[in-house]
């Protein structure tokens, strides 16, 4: 009789343990199949890819140095050529047209790639729109199910392990305690048994589910499958002088240095100034100490 209670009671408790489980399977399973049905579905632009990478400036900016529209010397200053400067000509991509419009603004004073994509408030302006337009066109992932910052969920699961085991123990000491007597107290003892050991790799049984219904990140996969066209198609000498532009910020500013350059001269002069009354003074003192002396060099000579 207890053999057959407690395989009854252990089967229940299994079965109200692998339920949520189970549940838990088919709803992620679910999940990521649909996810995954998304993602292949979609076609992004090559911009937009290099603009989900942080590397959309790199892109227009090496698409036109192989269009002739822009020449970047050793130091990272970029200038404009003869093609550069005609404006009937520019490229059809708004994110290349933005960044040759913004060189444009600093014609002919020298300016760094890296610099109009952290301060040009033009091209920053227009490279928003244009990803606030690509990114309304992907579409809205659904969410992985997951506890994972729900309080309430943690707390019930906690207070349920603690019950669980609770329960294991006691159905353990009395399965162990009570010696079945015959075929059908064996066989309830064995279910029993089995039960109490499915209880036990419960906790491995959910942290497969997960491990096997995670699909990581299928959106950001795509987007760094493979680098832009234009910045794949640019020799190794370009590619250098392009990076070496994009990370400059602060050395080559366009017009703005001409600002810069008064200030220091202003702080210059005042440095000259000072420097002139110091010398000024101390010239004094020099003169003064020399007056003083020659008295007392002419008195033994007239005595």
């Amino acid at each position: 009789m207890r053999q057959l209670a407690l395989a009854i009671l252990v089967s229940a408790v299994t079965a109200a343990v692998y339920g949520p489980i189970a549940l838990l399977w088919w709803r992620r399973a679910r999940v990521r199949g649909q996810m995954l049905r998304l993602v292949a579905a979609v076609e992004p632009e090559p911009y937009h890819m290099a603009l989900l990478r942080q590397e959309a400036t790199e892109a227009a900016a090496a698409e036109l140095v192989l269009g002739g529209y822009l020449r970047i010397d050793e130091e990272g200053a970029a200038f404009l050529t003869e093609q550069g400067r005609d404006p009937a000509r520019a490229p059809a991509h708004p994110m290349p047209a933005a960044l040759l419009e913004a060189v444009r603004r600093h014609d002919p004073e020298p300016v760094s790639i890296g610099w109009i994509d952290w301060c040009d408030d033009g091209y920053l302006e227009q490279r928003g729109a244009y990803r606030s337009e690509r990114d309304a066109l992907l579409p809205e992932l659904p969410r992985m199910p997951d506890r994972a910052g729900n309080q309430f969920l943690a707390c019930c699961s906690c207070v349920g392990i603690v019950l669980v085991m609770f329960f294991w123990v006691l159905a353990g000491a009395l399965l162990v305690t009570g010696r079945p007597q015959g075929l059908r107290e064996w066989a309830c003892a064995v279910v029993a048994g089995l039960g109490l050991s499915a209880l036990l790799l419960a906790e491995k049984a959910g942290r497969v589910v997960r491990e096997r219904t995670e699909c990581g990140d299928p959106l950001g996969d795509l987007v760094r499958s493979a680098p832009h066209p234009a910045f794949a198609a640019l020799d190794e000498e370009q590619r250098m002088l392009v990076l070496r532009s994009i990370g400059d910020r602060h050395t080559w500013r366009g017009a703005d240095t001409v600002v810069h350059e008064e200030a220091d001269e202003e702080d210059d002069e005042e440095d000259d100034e000072w420097l002139d009354d110091k010398v000024w003074w101390e010239d004094a003192y020099e003169y003064r100490a020399t007056d003083e002396d020659e008295p007392e060099d002419k008195g033994p000579s007239s005595g």
